[in-house]
């Protein structure tokens, strides 16, 4: 069974930095890629950054330049470091994961949200001007 825990979250001023840690367990499948969303209260969930299989990168307008993921492979942990914080940054920040589709590519990956079966609980994420 997949599972995944997030933590790192925190209240912080702007301007600031944050990493978020994705721990996962029981996933042994070579073709899972990983993404974090982020949900502020009243909003949808927004895919904040991806990355694929070969660790390509792909990153929210909102976050480029700003956001980093990554991702650990030997021991499965996933990472967003946050720079240069803003208020607008604020939210409840969960990591996800799936299996990339047959066709796809080693490069590909997706900031859909309902493309991602498996969810961690969350950590909340707190920007103050």
């Amino acid at each position: 069974q997949v599972q995944l825990a997030e933590s790192g979250g925190g209240s912080v001023q702007e301007g600031r930095s944050l990493r978020l840690t994705c721990r996962t367990s029981g996933i042994i499948d070579p073709d899972t890629y990983m993404a974090w969303f982020r949900q502020a209260p009243g909003k949808g969930r927004e895919g904040v950054a991806c990355i694929a299989i070969d660790g390509t990168p792909n990153y929210a307008d909102s976050v480029q330049g700003r956001f980093t993921i990554s991702k650990d492979n030997a021991e499965n942990i996933l990472y967003l470091q946050m720079n240069r914080l803003k208020p607008e940054d604020t939210a409840m920040y969960y990591c996800a994961a799936r299996r990339r589709p047959p066709n796809a590519s080693a490069w590909f990956c997706s900031r859909v949200s309902s493309n991602f079966p498996h969810w961690g609980q969350g950590t909340q994420v707190t920007v103050s001007s």
